[in-house]
C-alpha cells in the first residue's frame, strides 16, 4: 500500500517547532511535501520547504502560499496551527492585546486559507485541519482572550466546512489538552515553582500527563489524510479525556 500522503502537498502554520513540527514530520513519513511557514524558520525540518511568513499579514501570507505553490506544484492540504498564547482575564487584557491574539489565532487562520483556496480547489484530496484547544470546550483560569480565540477557531471551522464541502474541501480541528512544548516549557520556566506548576498541569488532565506533541500529529494526519473523506466539520480532542471525562479522585 503506498504512503497516504504520496503526490501531495501540505503547508503547516507554525511548522518549525512544537506542535507544528511534529505536524510536519508526520506528513512527510506519510509521503507528502510539505511546506513550513513560520515567522522564524530555523529549526525547520531539513526535507521541508521553509518559508517566512507572518499570518498577522495579508500580503506576507499570500507570498508565502503563491511560492508554496510554484515550487512544490500547487496545495493539498492545509495545517493551520500557527499561534500565540495569552493570559489574563477581560480585566487585565488590554485593547491592543486582544487585537494582536485574535489577528494571529483567528484572522491569520483565514488569511492562509483563503489564500490556499484557489489551489485547494485544484486538488482531488484537499483538506484543511485547524488547531483548536481544550480552551474551546473547557473554561479555563486566566485564559480568557486565548480560549475566545480557540472557541472562535472551533466555529470557524464548522462555517468553513459547510462553505467549502461540496467545492470537494474538507475543514476540521483538532483541540489539544496542554502540550509538552517549548510554549509550555517557557510559560513553566516563569513560574515561581516550575516543578509544582508543571505536576498540576499534568494532574489536570484525566490520564496525569502532558500531551505528546507526536500524538496530536496522529491527530492531525487523520484528518488530513484522503483516506477519510467522510470527515469534515467535526474536531478530535486529543486531552487525555480533560474535554469528556469526570473521573473520581483517586482514593489514597
Amino acid at each position: 500500500m503506498s504512503a497516504e500522503f504520496d503526490g501531495l502537498v501540505a503547508v503547516v502554520t507554525g511548522g518549525a517547532s512544537g506542535i507544528g513540527a511534529s505536524v510536519v514530520s508526520r506528513l512527510l513519513e506519510g509521503g507528502a511535501k510539505v511546506a513550513v511557514l513560520d515567522l522564524n524558520t530555523t529549526g525547520a525540518h531539513a526535507d521541508a520547504f521553509a518559508v517566512k511568513a507572518d499570518v498577522s499579514d495579508l500580503a506576507s501570507v499570500t507570498s508565502a502560499i503563491d511560492a508554496v505553490a510554484a515550487e512544490l506544484g500547487g496545495i493539498d492540504i492545509v495545517i493551520n496551527n500557527a499561534g500565540i498564547g495569552a493570559i489574563g482575564s477581560v480585566e487585565t487584557v488590554d485593547e491592543a492585546e486582544w487585537a494582536r491574539v485574535l489577528s494571529i489565532n483567528v484572522t491569520g487562520m483565514a488569511r492562509v486559507a483563503s489564500a490556499a483556496l484557489p489551489y485547494l480547489r485544484k486538488s482531488s484530496a484537499a483538506a484543511i485541519v485547524n488547531t483548536s484547544s481544550i480552551a474551546a470546550t473547557a473554561g479555563l483560569p486566566a485564559r480568557a482572550l486565548y480560549s475566545a480565540s480557540k472557541g472562535a477557531v472551533l466555529s470557524l471551522t464548522r462555517a468553513m466546512a459547510a462553505d467549502h464541502l461540496r467545492e470537494g474541501i474538507r475543514v476540521n480541528a483538532v483541540n489539544p489538552g496542554t502540550a509538552d512544548t517549548p510554549w509550555v516549557g517557557r510559560l513553566l520556566d516563569s513560574a515561581d515553582d516550575p516543578s509544582a506548576e508543571r505536576a498540576a498541569l499534568a494532574a489536570r488532565q484525566p490520564h496525569g500527563r502532558l500531551v505528546d506533541p507526536t500524538e496530536i500529529a496522529e491527530a492531525v494526519a487523520y484528518l488530513a489524510s484522503p483516506r477519510n473523506k467522510s470527515t469534515t466539520g467535526t474536531s478530535i480532542a486529543v486531552d487525555g479525556g480533560m474535554q469528556e471525562l469526570r473521573l473520581r479522585p483517586i482514593e489514597a
